[in-house]
């Protein structure tokens, strides 16, 4: 089987605007856990929150994941925020390609979901605070499950994916992880 290329962050990280920009130089496909669960299960991811909780969600998560294990073309595999989180998830991660996280700062997300209300996480009353919490939680996660780190802040997603097919044409995703960008 090829190798994958996944890429994992928070929401708002770009995963899926830099998946697109990614595969396309790369001649793959992108695929999409989020929407490749909400396929399956006929219903919003919001919807899915909403009457089955998010403990069913990271379930759904995780079967998409071990779909994808099975998939022999390699693509671009844009992840949920949250399908890090799960240790099983990790560890089907490790087995699927090199996995990739889009670092992003809290203030960067803010203004890139702004007036988003598809986002189940940040439905409160303080999605300031639950965006800075929630990366805190996360980050470490990310870069424990990631090959490669990648910065998103202040950059195209053109360039982030040239970043990123630039630094496998390096050899650069072992078991370190690297941090490339500014």
């Amino acid at each position: 089987m090829g190798q994958h290329i996944i890429l994992i962050g928070f929401m708002g990280a770009g995963k899926t605007t830099v998946g697109r920009r990614l595969a396309a130089l790369l001649g793959r496909e992108l695929l999409d856990t989020d929407q490749q669960i909400e396929r399956q299960a006929g219903m919003t991811i919001n919807r899915i929150f909403e009457t089955e909780g998010e403990a069913s969600f990271r379930r759904r998560e995780t079967e998409a994941l071990r779909r994808l294990a099975d998939r022999k073309e390699p693509a671009v595999i844009s992840a949920g925020g949250g399908l890090p989180l799960r240790e099983e998830n990790r560890e089907v991660l490790k087995t699927l390609g090199l996995t990739v996280y889009l670092r992003v700062r809290p203030e960067t997300v803010l203004q890139r979901l702004e007036g988003d209300h598809t986002r189940p996480l940040l439905a409160g009353e303080h999605p300031e605070e639950t965006v800075r919490r929630l990366l805190e939680e996360r980050g470490g996660i990310y870069a424990m499950a990631a090959s490669l780190t990648a910065d998103t802040d202040g950059k195209s997603p053109e360039a982030i994916a040239e970043e990123i097919r630039g630094a496998m044409e390096n050899g650069k995703g072992g078991e370190a992880v690297e941090d490339f960008g500014d």
